[in-house]
């Protein structure tokens, strides 16, 4: 399937967006810091989600999904750092796109299991 008709794919794009956006706005010294870091963090999982799924196998797109997964723990683990520390306000958009996103993952993993049966 093309990653690009992948819910999980949609909405991973839409919170790399949303981080984009709210880390533009943290303090100057943190541009090789958390911004970086978050950044890389969140498009990591798009990305993520899209090199699983050219890749040949059930396994590896298994693989690649627990990676994506592990990003997204990175970017919401961040994101709680960066309000925290008050670089930004807490949004409930955020941690719903996050909550959102890991349900996403974990369903879409789970498809993909029963599927390899």
């Amino acid at each position: 399937m093309d990653h690009k008709n992948l819910d999980v794919w949609k909405k991973g794009i839409d919170l790399a967006a949303i981080i984009y956006k709210i880390s533009s706005g943290f303090p100057g010294e943190e541009r090789f810091g958390l911004s970086s870091q978050i950044r890389r963090a969140a498009v990591s999982v798009p990305s993520t989600i899209a090199e699983g799924s050219a890749r040949k196998s059930n396994k590896e797109l298994l693989q690649f999904i627990s990676v994506a997964l592990g990003s997204l723990a990175e970017v919401e683990t961040q994101y709680i750092i960066a309000v925290r520390l008050k670089y930004t306000l807490e949004s409930k958009e955020v941690l719903d796109l996050i909550t959102i996103q890991r349900k996403l993952l974990l369903g879409y993993r789970n498809h993909i299991r029963k599927h390899n049966d």
